[in-house]
């Protein structure tokens, strides 16, 4: 069940903002016996209860009274002071996340063998984004048919948004699309791709109708790769993040073949 502390109010401060609510105008000892607030705590919870906007006070009378604002006024004061909070905590998240940024450095050596795999819709869409922003130099991507297992829109506005990060970095960014894709991909998607990506000197899209498989290459030394259920070659399964230098270099110079015959994107 929620309670006032769930927006910030300690006990004393919850038990004693609901008393004044019921007791009306009170002295500190009157809210004191009906909020069973200790005395000696009651002028501290008071303040606080004011600094939070919960609490009026009466300053001319003697004794000083007080009297709790109305619960729609008070609770959309608390639940301001709440965003605000977590204004201030995100805007100190994303400071921390920017200076760490620089800090660490992941090595990955070009001349050593790793793979790893992630099975279904939602988990292979998630290792894709993830190998994309891990682009330090260029990223080749060759997309055929689209799988029906993926929420194409969903997904490519996810890459849309990785590509726009990684020219942002310098990236240099290849797309190479069947005519299938760019057919299935909705307007929205477009609207953004040409808003964010297509003036940028270091993006080029192309197309091939030769194209039926998928790969991507992150700084031609890492590979992902799209698999298709052995069932249903029409729906994916999974993908795969392959770093072997050897087959990376076989993909980009079928990449470079394509590339070359392709025709530039235009919608």
């Amino acid at each position: 069940m929620a309670t006032l502390r769930d927006l910030g109010l300690s006990e004393y401060e919850a038990r004693s903002y609901r008393a004044l609510l019921r007791l009306g105008p009170a002295t500190a000892k009157e809210l004191s016996r009906a909020s069973d607030v200790p005395m000696g705590r009651v002028y501290d919870v008071l303040n606080s209860l004011e600094q939070w906007g919960l609490v009026r006070s009466q300053a001319s009378s003697r004794p000083k009274k007080y009297i709790g604002v109305e619960p729609e006024t008070g609770l959309e004061r608390l639940l301001d002071d709440r965003k605000s909070e977590l204004e201030r905590k995100a805007q100190q998240y994303e400071s921390i996340v920017s200076e760490l940024s620089t800090e660490l450095d992941a090595h990955r050596p070009a001349d050593e063998q790793f793979w790893t795999a992630a099975v279904g819709a939602d988990e292979s869409a998630d290792l894709l984004v993830e190998r994309l922003a891990a682009a330090d130099q260029r990223l080749i991507m060759v997309i055929g048919t689209p799988s029906p297992q993926f929420d194409i829109g969903r997904v490519s506005q996810r890459v849309v948004d990785r590509l726009d990060e990684a020219l942002a970095r310098g990236v240099e960014v290849s797309l190479l699309l069947s005519p299938g894709l760019v057919d299935s991909i909705p307007e929205t998607v477009w609207d953004d791709y040409h808003g964010r990506l297509v003036t940028n000197d270091a993006f080029e899209a192309r197309v091939d109708d030769a194209i039926t498989g998928s790969f991507h290459l992150i700084d031609d030394v890492e590979v992902c790769l799209e698999v298709p259920n052995p069932l249903d070659p029409t729906q994916a399964f999974a993908m795969i993040a392959l770093t072997d230098p050897g087959f990376t270099s076989n993909l980009r110079e079928t990449f470079d073949r394509q590339w070359v015959d392709a025709e530039p994107l235009s919608l």
